[in-house]
């Protein structure tokens, strides 16, 4: 069912409403009457299963290892540098 978040411009007060695709006109606010409301952005529903939370640690582990590889390969960088600089 198409349930969407609104907030009406009058009393500020937030409303979970069922907006049906028949429905005509503006939804009216279920505190103070009033139909100036405003659509706001809802979070959307996610299921989390066992491949898709391994997908996602698979995907962490490798930028984290691309990350260390490129600092390993910038510190080293450095430690060549400096003992050159140094000797």
């Amino acid at each position: 069912m198409p349930i969407h978040d609104y907030q009406c411009r009058s009393c500020r007060k937030r409303a979970e409403l069922l907006i049906l695709p028949n429905q005509k006109g503006r939804p009216s606010c279920p505190a103070c009457g009033s139909t100036d409301m405003v659509k706001l952005f809802s979070g959307v529903a996610a299921v989390s299963t066992t491949r898709s939370r391994e997908r996602t640690a698979s995907v962490a582990r490798s930028k984290y290892s691309a990350e260390k590889k490129e600092k390993d390969h910038a510190h080293a960088e450095y430690l060549r540098k400096h003992e050159k600089d140094h000797s």
